[in-house]
């Protein structure tokens, strides 16, 4: 399989992990939606990372729907099955999913359009999501704690961790760490597992 995508995107990412966690072998193509535009519509025409090619030349996409994939071939979930765990799992999920796509909006805002042509109010909207976003997950954080080993980490541990990280990567100064502290300190202890360390939010530090 070749997962296909820049490990600056949290999806790319949170799918490179997980895969990684599961056992599941995968060459990863670090190929830009931007500036590998052309080499990336050749793979895929939607030019949507990630973008999973599987062994028998299948072209998947969606970061959630790929690990679904993952998982029905490793076997095993890294979600729990008891359904009022799953509801706690999701909530997670689906809060650093959506603190994923503001920062991404903000990010494209900024850099892809002029300044001047900026919508300050839409841009404040915006940041006020991220920040809520953020704010719910420290508040679940700091009422139940995450599994923060190699052995007992969560989907919603992996990609809240890729969440705090990628917006940390990209607008620090619009959720400053002190104002969320467990998030802070839970991201800190899991990016120092080696499965993190082998992918990092950052291409040229990729290991092998």
């Amino acid at each position: 399989m070749k997962l296909i995508g820049m490990l600056d995107s949290p999806f790319v990412r949170r799918v490179a992990i997980s895969m990684r966690l599961l056992g599941l072998p995968f060459e990863h193509a670090a190929v830009s939606v931007f500036r590998g535009f052309d080499e990336f519509q050749r793979i895929n025409p939607v030019v949507k990372a990630p973008t999973l090619v599987t062994n028998d030349g299948s072209v998947l996409m969606d970061s959630t729907l790929l690990l679904q994939y993952a998982e029905a071939l490793a076997g095993r979930s890294l979600s729990p099955a008891d359904p009022a765990a799953l509801v706690r799992e999701l909530r997670l999920i689906g809060l650093a999913l959506a603190a994923c796509e503001k920062t991404a909006q903000i990010v494209y805002e900024r850099g892809l359009r002029p300044a001047e042509k900026q919508h300050a109010p839409w841009l404040e909207r915006v940041s006020g999501q991220l920040q809520a976003a953020y704010r719910a997950l420290d508040d679940e954080l700091a009422a139940q704690p995450l599994d923060a080993s190699e052995g007992g980490i969560r989907q919603s541990g992996i990609t809240v961790a890729v969440a705090w990280r990628f917006t940390q990567f990209m607008l620090p100064e619009l959720v400053p760490a002190d104002g969320f502290p467990h998030l802070a300190a839970y991201t800190a202890t899991v990016e120092q597992l080696p499965v993190f360390r082998a992918i990092p939010c950052d291409d040229s530090l990729q290991l092998n």
